[in-house]
């Protein structure tokens, strides 16, 4: 593999179940995949399909039971590499909140580099950096508390930008917030993809969400069940459907009108495009 990346090899994950102590639950199967440096990548499933699972077994928050993860060539099974593991993949979680640890949003963006002992100095051009990146110069010494769900978010971000890291995984981390907030972060992780060449792994249940990502990874059971672009992935609309989830609202309303006796392309998803199909077909 090229040094920079991440790759899972036939990696399974088992855990005892909290109800039935005897009992073992296989959350992830046999997962393998590769994402090489600078891709934008939407990971999706229904709920218990192992999707959360493998996030945490990215930033080795958890340990495969057995298979390989490998980050930027270094097996996270490595203990004396965990914390370059960890510095390299970043990970924003659904809630915020639970990532704040800081009275104003600058000291929070600090709390991660001031913990690897990095000079005074190079912590300030870091948050500055951050702060910058995600659109909160501004709010730098106000109270995390008090912002907006999208803005919050935001600032998490930014404290994993502050540690440099190769890539982000957020979990499910547009899921709490209004379409205003949802667009904010969005936003941002787009231009750090484009402009800053970061890994972005979004897991996420939103299949229109899914769609502005170049890669979709779809997991079911514990393991990849299809993999590719977006318009190919969703274009197959009885497979996704079969697994539980829900398509775009542009699939959608194609597939119901080729019921009524169109014949529209699926493999549409985005809206400009869409509307030109549609256009053709109105102006006959």
């Amino acid at each position: 593999m090229n040094n920079e990346g991440i790759e899972l090899k036939k990696v399974y994950y088992t855990y005892k179940s909290i109800r039935e102590k005897d009992k073992n639950i296989e959350a992830v199967k046999g997962a393998s995949f590769k994402i090489k440096q600078g891709e934008f990548v939407a990971i999706i499933g229904r709920n218990g399909s192992g999707k959360s699972t493998i996030a945490k077994l990215l930033n080795a928050l958890i340990l495969p039971t057995s298979g390989v993860v490998y980050v930027n060539n270094i097996d996270t099974k490595d203990g004396e590499l965990l914390w370059e593991v960890r510095r390299s993949v970043g990970m924003v979680f659904q809630n915020p909140e639970n990532q704040i640890v800081a009275t104003t949003v600058e000291e929070d963006v600090a709390f991660g580099p001031e913990n690897l002992g990095i000079p005074s100095q190079e912590i300030r051009r870091r948050v500055d950096y951050a702060l910058e990146k995600v659109g909160l110069t501004k709010h730098s010494t106000h109270q995390p508390t008090m912002l907006s769900g999208g803005q919050k978010q935001r600032v998490a971000i930014a404290g994993i930008l502050a540690m440099k890291p190769d890539c982000i995984v957020l979990d499910e981390a547009t899921a709490m917030l209004d379409p205003v907030g949802c667009k904010e972060v969005l936003r941002v992780i787009k231009e750090l993809n484009d402009k800053d060449k970061i890994t972005i792994i979004n897991i996420t249940h939103h299949m229109d969400e899914a769609c502005l990502f170049d890669r979709v990874i779809v997991i079911d059971d514990g393991n990849i069940k299809n993999d590719g672009k977006p318009e190919d992935i969703f274009s197959d609309v009885e497979l996704i459907k079969n697994l539980g989830l829900d398509v775009p609202q542009i699939i959608e309303l194609f597939y119901e009108l080729n019921k009524c006796g169109l014949n529209l392309p699926l493999n549409i998803v985005k809206i400009d495009e869409a509307v030109e199909v549609l256009g053709k077909i109105l102006v006959k």
